[in-house]
């Protein structure tokens, strides 16, 4: 038997366990940056940022379609990828609460100055024109908490895939010492018994 299987089998190995420790140390890198920015905005849940508040404020408002989130981050500090998509989640209800249970496409665009009362779509490109109307500041709020929530989305995220890319970094660890184990212990008495 030729060195050449050999060889192959232990560049190969190596290959793979520099490959999944460097994949280690860039997935870790970038799970300790988001939760660098995460905790560089500061965000802090509010009291009532638990389930059992939230249902209550929920059906006191009399909201229907509010999915009540199953978790609490309720006065702790968002500072990891977990706690910023709850706290996204609190963000939705709380803008439904604010909206009346409206989300953004159901909203009317456009209020009465004096009334504060919806001006209906057909008419509310001339109301604006005509100053009889404002922009719905309720679309503005929706807008807000949507953003906001999306970046707590992001955040969880990549949280998720550096977690995965860990996982993945693992994996070639383990198949480079796999093969290394295989080329030494199955290929290599082969050839020395034949040299």
């Amino acid at each position: 038997m030729r060195r050449g299987p050999v060889l192959g089998g232990v560049v190969a190995g190596a290959i793979l366990i520099v490959l999944g420790v460097a994949t280690i140390v860039i997935a870790a890198g970038g799970k300790s940056d988001v939760r660098d920015r995460i905790s560089a905005e500061r965000i802090e849940g509010t009291p009532d940022m638990t389930p059992d508040a939230t249902r209550a404020a929920v059906e006191e408002a009399g909201i229907k379609d509010a999915k009540i989130p199953d978790c609490s981050v309720a006065k702790q500090k968002i500072d990891t990828g977990s706690k910023a998509e709850c706290f996204a989640r609190y963000i939705r209800v709380h803008a439904l609460e604010a909206t009346g249970g409206q989300v953004y496409a159901e909203m009317p665009r456009a209020v009465d100055k004096k009334s504060g009362k919806p001006v209906p779509d057909d008419q509310a490109a001339a109301a604006l024109e005509n100053g009889t109307a404002i922009d719905n500041p309720q679309r503005d709020t929706w807008v807000t908490a949507t953003a906001l929530s999306t970046a707590m989305n992001t955040s969880y995220f990549a949280e998720q895939v550096a977690d995965f890319s860990i996982v993945v970094g693992i994996a070639m660890i383990l198949i480079g010492i796999g093969l290394l184990v295989l080329t030494y212990g199955a290929l290599r008495p082969q050839l020395a018994t034949r040299e």
